[in-house]
């Protein structure tokens, strides 16, 4: 099986990096003998919010995010969700707390690393 790692830090809107790692992260996940892992740092933090309201017609990240949870490992940076206010109780379901050295080990058993 390969595993490709994604390290997300851009902000769920305002640019296109997080719609298109998602958007590749979907992909990948979707296809067999693929293990799709995701960590979300800085400003990405926020694409794991619950409750997420967004123009008809605009895509969800929420939404997106949640598919590849369901397939994969979604971690948040612990000190980037504490320095956005952001609680454990406000993710979505299959987005947890990550720390850093959760972030190296997964580096390390990944085949594959991109960085949006």
């Amino acid at each position: 099986m390969s595993g490709t790692l994604f390290i997300v830090n851009d902000a769920p809107y305002g640019n296109e990096r997080a719609y298109n790692a998602l958007r590749l992260a979907g992909a990948l996940a979707a296809r067999e003998g693929q293990a799709v892992r995701l960590f979300l740092m800085a400003d990405a933090v926020a694409c794991a919010k619950s409750g997420q309201k967004v123009p008809e017609g605009y895509y969800n990240v929420q939404i997106m995010l949640g598919k590849v949870a369901r397939k994969g490992g979604v971690a948040l940076c612990g000190t980037c969700m504490d320095a956005r206010g952001l609680r454990d109780d406000e993710l979505i379901d299959g987005a947890t707390r990550g720390t850093l050295a959760q972030l190296a080990d997964w580096t390390a058993e990944a085949d594959k690393v991109l960085v949006f």
